[in-house]
């Protein structure tokens, strides 16, 4: 890890009782059940901001698991993800009470029209003052479709052909609609923004049609900071061009370090500089004291994994039915891609002790989930961070909720402290929006990327660009 380069902490959660880690939210100290609560939201946001956490990045879903036994009970049972709310709408209420936290949404773009998704965006980067971020997604769930009154999803590469052109017109949206001096606000002349300096956008495509002028004036940002998650050769191409956080599958330092590689190879191919990407893996962390307590509380959290619901969802991200595969069958997936989450049906090839079975996968949710927890001391879990950074190139992490917020306390009130004495974490937040803190290169989406190319030219009377907001 080179000098000066600092870690990246997101809390990684979702407005509804179960995430990642099922069956957790029973556990007697677990506030899951308070998602409905704002008050539970705002508490959450001012524990991550005393942790100097960059960002909360909320992960969503707009359909229901229904692929495990070929229906819905099983999700609807243990709370996997259902029930579940909007989570764009808790993000005033925690800007309201932080001042640097950034807030990462989940929306699903086979779902949201764009001309109404860009004023949306627009309006939380405004309410946030410039510290919001989206987490483009385009849906790997039948059930989504079905919601949004489609049939199915579309093919797994048509989903990207047609998000590429809706970023495309939401770019066009942020960046070319209004001019930067387009608010004049002159209450003398009675003119609060000057005609002249603001058009309408004229898209004709493949999927979208549009002749609008967007509805909000710019934003802090303009465009939010993107975040994006895919591993397949299709979803990698479309990180390449679009996304300035990538999340990664944890699979293994090697494996890892080989994905960012390619990652940023394809960032380069794109016309992009390597670095304007931030890359992160995902973590799932258990905290002592001392490593007898860590262990002890690992075990404890145990007692209230849901294993079943793990698979569930593991079912829907690869729409394969693991139920008709008895206990110790071999589960073949050769031919089983489909329209589901397709690096993660490559990662239940055969490995070291051969084909995966249902009760291999079962063993393999501890706490309810795919992810192995790192358990020990923060000592020990800041070893295992330094090497992830140092072996995988990767420049962060999005910390998995377990129990909540103890999960999250640990991490400000054990972890960070330990991090700061290492030089690998920062000691406070730094001035400007979320793009501005990081990456240290202004608010605006950095040259080579798609919505940079799109904004208007400097007019004498327009600001410079280190005095817009």
């Amino acid at each position: 890890m080179e000098a000066g380069r600092q870690i990246r902490l997101n809390a990684f959660e979702m407005n509804a009782v179960g995430h990642i880690a099922h069956g957790l939210w029973r556990h007697p100290r677990d506030r899951a059940t308070s998602y409905t609560d704002i008050g539970w939201w705002q508490d959450l946001a001012r524990i991550l901001e005393r942790g100097l956490f960059d960002g909360l990045f909320l992960a969503d879903v707009s359909g229901i698991y229904d692929v495990y036994k070929g229906g819905p009970e099983t999700a609807i049972a243990h709370a996997m993800q259902v029930p579940v709310n909007d989570p764009a709408m808790l993000v005033p209420a925690m800007a309201a009470v932080t001042r640097h936290l950034g807030f990462g949404i989940t929306a699903n773009l086979s779902q949201e029209p764009p001309y109404l998704f860009a004023r949306r965006m627009s309006t939380l980067d405004h309410l946030t003052r410039g510290r919001i971020a989206w987490n483009i997604v385009t849906g790997f769930l039948d059930s989504a479709a079905r919601g949004a009154g489609q049939g199915a999803q579309m093919d797994h590469d048509a989903r990207y052909d047609r998000a590429d052109e809706y970023m495309d017109l939401v770019y066009k949206l942020w960046e070319a609609s209004w001019d930067d001096d387009a608010v004049v606000s002159d209450r003398a002349a009675g003119i609060y923004a000057r005609p002249d300096r603001v058009r309408a956008i004229h898209h004709h495509g493949r999927f979208f049609d549009l002749d609008a002028i967007h509805l909000s004036e710019p934003s802090p940002q303009r465009t939010p900071v993107l975040f994006q998650a895919g591993a397949s050769a299709r979803g990698l191409a479309f990180a390449a061009t679009h996304a300035e956080c990538i999340f990664i599958p944890t699979t293994g330092r090697g494996s890892a370090a080989a994905l960012t590689a390619r990652i940023r190879a394809g960032v380069a191919a794109a016309g992009r500089r390597p670095r304007d990407v931030k890359i992160l893996a995902s973590l799932m962390t258990v905290i002592g004291r001392t490593a007898v307590e860590a262990r002890e509380k690992f075990e404890d959290y145990g007692r209230y994994a849901a294993a079943e619901a793990g698979l569930a969802q593991l079912a829907a991200a690869t729409g394969i039915d693991f139920a008709r595969f008895a206990p110790d069958e071999p589960i073949v997936v050769a031919g089983e891609a489909g329209n589901g989450i397709r690096s993660l049906v490559a990662q239940l090839g055969a490995g070291d002790d051969g084909p995966p079975t249902v009760n291999r996968l079962l063993a393999g949710m501890t706490l309810g989930g795919r992810f192995k927890p790192v358990v020990g001391t923060s000592e020990q879990v800041a070893d295992e961070i330094a090497a992830w950074i140092a072996e995988a190139d990767i420049d962060g992490f999005n910390l998995i909720r377990t129990v909540t917020p103890d999960c999250f306390t640990d991490v400000a009130d054990l972890l960070v402290p330990v991090l700061q004495e290492r030089g690998l974490y920062k000691h406070g937040y730094g001035d400007g929006t979320l793009r501005d803190r990081l990456f240290g290169q202004g608010p605006r989406p950095a040259p080579g990327h798609p919505a940079a190319a799109l904004r208007q030219p400097e007019t004498p009377s327009s600001p410079a660009a280190e005095d817009r907001p």
